[in-house]
């Protein structure tokens, strides 16, 4: 498979100094952070404490009747290999291999990133409070703890990995991500604002994660990686036709709703929330590829400077010919 990374400046090319710079990278990060955590609560109060958000969550929702065997397979799979034990294994496993690249920092982020936003999921869930405002009484959902967990060792493994693998990890990731999202939201154990709370959890612990690693590593010398071309260019247009799709979409059923009811089906408000959803996936990781394509250390010191020319030695002076080196021969005197 080919990787998707953008390789790297070459050695002897100029080097991204730490310092100031490397400080407000730091800054950026903590703000996307804020923004994301903010995104959080925004998406709590327009779907979860008004009634028309949750009248809307909930049809998407309940509009799920897919009944393709193929299709239900792969959801119940994904949805079974989704436990505890295969958390905690990758888990180890991306610290393990922050540990093998010597880069503990990323380790120790990936960590806090995969602990934080599963326990934030877990405080939120038990402790947010969901009045009953769309007559379909069930305790609350919001964010998905499944979600929560595939987007955050799939954060963790791009954060941790080579930069020459990076790209191809994030998209393989944003796929599973999507197909768990999209499979809580069939067998109606969450909402489609359950999986987008969730993934900007993901998002915001990522963030401030990564600021951490920035402020920490701001006075070493590194060469910036920038992020793959392709993948972005994926994620960029999987993101701006979902975002369309859903937007249009939840539009349509919001009008149903208030002033034409019965102009979508229960499976069009699904398929709507299933494009918010891949939207949000979309956005997501390529921001988070983005703010994980951080400062990679030089090795070596500067690059060494090229030989100088050679320069051809002197010529040997000309050798003297046996007639010049003999002494002029001795004329005879005159006769007298």
């Amino acid at each position: 498979m080919t990787a998707l990374a953008r390789r790297p400046a070459k050695t002897g090319e100029p080097a991204d100094r730490g310092g100031g710079r490397g400080f407000w990278h730091a800054v950026g990060h903590a703000f996307v952070a804020l923004l994301a955590a903010a995104g959080v609560a925004g998406v709590y109060v327009a779907c979860v404490r008004t009634p028309l958000g949750q009248v809307v969550d909930t049809l998407m929702m309940r509009g799920a009747d897919v009944s393709h065997p193929r299709v239900v397979e792969v959801l119940n799979r994904a949805l079974n290999g989704t436990t505890l034990a295969s958390l905690v294994l990758v888990c180890v496993a991306a610290a393990a291999i922050g540990f093998f690249r010597r880069r503990t920092d990323l380790a120790v982020a990936a960590g806090l990133l995969v602990i934080g936003a599963n326990a934030s999921t877990r405080l939120f869930k038990t402790h947010l409070p969901r009045p009953n405002l769309d007559d379909f009484p069930a305790p609350n959902s919001f964010p998905s703890g499944h979600t929560t967990a595939a987007a955050s060792v799939a954060f963790a493994l791009i954060l941790v990995l080579p930069f020459a693998i990076r790209g191809t990890v994030a998209l393989i990731g944003a796929a599973y991500v999507t197909i768990i999202a999209v499979a809580t939201v069939w067998a109606e154990w969450h909402r489609p604002s359950d999986t987008v709370a969730a993934l900007l959890v993901v998002l915001a612990w990522g963030a401030g994660a990564s600021a951490l690693v920035r402020v920490y590593r701001s006075r070493i010398t590194g060469v910036t990686a920038r992020p793959n071309r392709v993948a972005m260019l994926i994620f960029g247009s999987v993101g701006a036709l979902s975002a369309v799709a859903g937007l249009l979409g939840i539009a349509a059923v919001v009008l149903s709703e208030r002033a034409m009811p019965d102009l979508v089906s229960g499976r069009f408000a699904f398929v709507a929330g299933i494009a918010a959803i891949a939207a949000a996936v979309a956005a997501t990781f390529a921001i988070w590829v983005r703010l994980a394509a951080g400062d990679r250390p030089v090795t070596g010191g500067p690059a060494p400077a090229a030989p100088a020319a050679r320069s051809k030695p002197a010529a040997r002076p000309a050798k003297r010919s046996k007639a010049a080196a003999r002494p002029a021969a001795r004329s005879k005197p005159a006769a007298g």
